[in-house]
């Protein structure tokens, strides 16, 4: 009969939850069985308890009888601990039989703390709490965090649904249940992989689940995961948020890493087929510069490490990804560091630019119009008169007085030529000064707005590959890097 079991919210314990639901090979923790955890328990039991295991719980249960050192010599003290924090889901009420066993209530220990569930549980129990005795942070000084056996067997089995990395631990959580249970399932499925080749070698470690840092490790996965739903689940939030931590006992800590839903939204889209052979091209040039004298597996991709720094640092990532404009950082195998706008244009896509103003920003369509219009027209402009001195000052201009006036000589010549001026007052307040009639200090944003999409056109001509040699090397502000 189903447990009828749901997702709390709680990171920890709805990622060991999604972990048994993908050990019972179920799509949500409703479906599960008592049978179902009974197996899930039945394998960690048998491992949690030897190598390599054993020594990598220490990451999440420090002090526990799965890690405590002075049950070397009495491997049965490991069992008797793996039966009470494992098994303290079929506990049954005083005077009931153990519905699996048909054993009297009285010989089922199968608590934590002596107790019948819930037990009290501390550090070496569920990760970053404190430990016993202490009363901090509990309602009435009762020192410990109340567990159901449930609770206690789905944090147990939570390091299982994550990756190492770096000698940690990463969970990964999602208001999707669906991605939830796609992260737990895909590191339980290689932590087990992994676990038997080391059994068979006689490993004494786990392996990392990847060569990845844990930001790239999540985007890597991620993408993949909305290349398999491709056809279905377009309308299910893409948000989620990694935890990278420690509980051991020389210093626990924890790294979160948050994904926003505008980012998860623009992602979706960036892969999908419409935008999926402009996106590719930005990942592939993303990724680690190899080092002198080897081929090193990539252990970054910087596009992917910057997408969390959205959506408060559009306006450096725009000019770093889509204009192409060099990075200024002390990492030499850094490739942002060589990137090239006149190198690179073929790279530079305002479609996929516009894409992302319109779900990462979430701007405007009469802004975005106008950003692309004047882009048009100063392409146009560059086109006919061949002013390569505007388009080294509007390229190049370090400050807002520099951009103004070049627009306004380029204007005032073409007046004189009998045409229209490039820019009306109405165009120039919405592209530089305001934006959503707040007033805009960000000059720079909408000046590399417009260079994207005259970029662009003057690319498609053949104008830009004709004059490259001739246009001066952008040098990046470092003072508008962020890391």
């Amino acid at each position: 009969m189903p447990l009828n079991l749901e997702y709390t919210g709680h990171p920890f314990y709805d990622v060991g939850l999604a972990t048994l639901t993908a050990f019972a090979r179920k799509q949500h923790p409703a479906e599960l069985e008592p049978a179902d955890l009974q197996a899930a328990a039945d394998y960690m039991k048998k491992n949690y308890v030897v190598n390599p295991l054993k020594s990598f719980l220490t990451v999440a249960f420090p002090n526990s009888g799965f890690t405590q050192p002075a049950y070397e010599k009495q491997p049965e003290k490991r069992v008797i601990y793996a039966d009470a924090a494992l098994y303290a889901f079929n506990a049954p009420a005083s005077g009931e039989l153990d519905p699996l066993n048909s054993r009297p209530a009285a010989e089922v220990r199968y608590d934590v703390k002596g107790e019948l569930p819930p037990g009290r549980a501390y550090r070496q129990h569920l990760p970053l709490l404190t430990g016993e005795g202490v009363i901090n942070f509990f309602p009435y000084g009762d020192a410990g965090l109340p567990l159901s056996g449930v609770s206690m067997l789905a944090v147990q089995a939570l390091p299982l649904g994550c990756a190492k990395v770096n000698g940690r631990l990463l969970a990964v959580h999602s208001d999707s249940p669906a991605l939830l249970l796609y992260f737990a399932r895909t590191f339980l499925e290689t932590n087990r992989r992994n676990i038997q080749l080391a059994q068979t070698a006689g490993d004494s470690k786990l392996p990392e689940t990847s060569p990845y840092y844990p930001r790239t490790l999540l985007i890597d996965l991620l993408l993949a995961a909305v290349r398999q739903a491709e056809d279905r689940a377009a309308d299910q939030p893409l948000t989620l948020t990694a935890y990278h931590f420690t509980n051991s006992g020389q210093g626990a800590e924890l790294q979160i890493y948050p994904l926003p839903l505008e980012v998860g939204a623009f992602l979706r889209a960036a892969a999908g087929p419409a935008y999926r052979a402009q996106w590719e091209a930005l990942v592939q040039r993303g990724w680690q510069l190899p080092r002198s004298g080897g081929e090193d597996q990539p252990h970054y991709n910087r596009l992917y490490e910057d997408l969390f720094s959205l959506p408060d640092a559009a306006p450096v990532f725009i000019r770093r990804y889509f204009l192409r404009r060099p990075a200024s950082r002390k990492d030499k195998l850094d490739p942002t560091t060589e990137y090239d706008t006149r190198r690179e244009a073929n790279l530079i896509s305002w479609s996929l630019t516009e894409l992302f103003l319109r779900k990462v920003m979430q701007m405007e369509k009469e802004r975005i119009d106008s950003i692309r219009s004047l882009g048009d027209q100063l392409a146009q402009y560059v086109l006919q008169s061949n002013d390569r001195s505007f388009f080294n000052t509007f390229w190049m201009a370090r400050n807002y007085g520099q951009v103004r006036a070049a627009l306004i000589r380029a204007s005032a010549r073409q007046v004189r030529n009998q045409h229209p001026p490039l820019i009306g007052l109405d165009q120039f307040l919405n592209v530089f000064e305001q934006y959503e009639d707040v007033p805009n200090g960000d000059w720079r944003l909408g000046r590399d707005l417009v260079l994207i999409r005259m970029l662009e056109r003057l690319y498609a001509q053949g104008w830009l590959q004709q004059h490259a040699e001739e246009l001066p090397e952008a040098e990046e502000d470092a003072a508008q890097e962020t890391d």
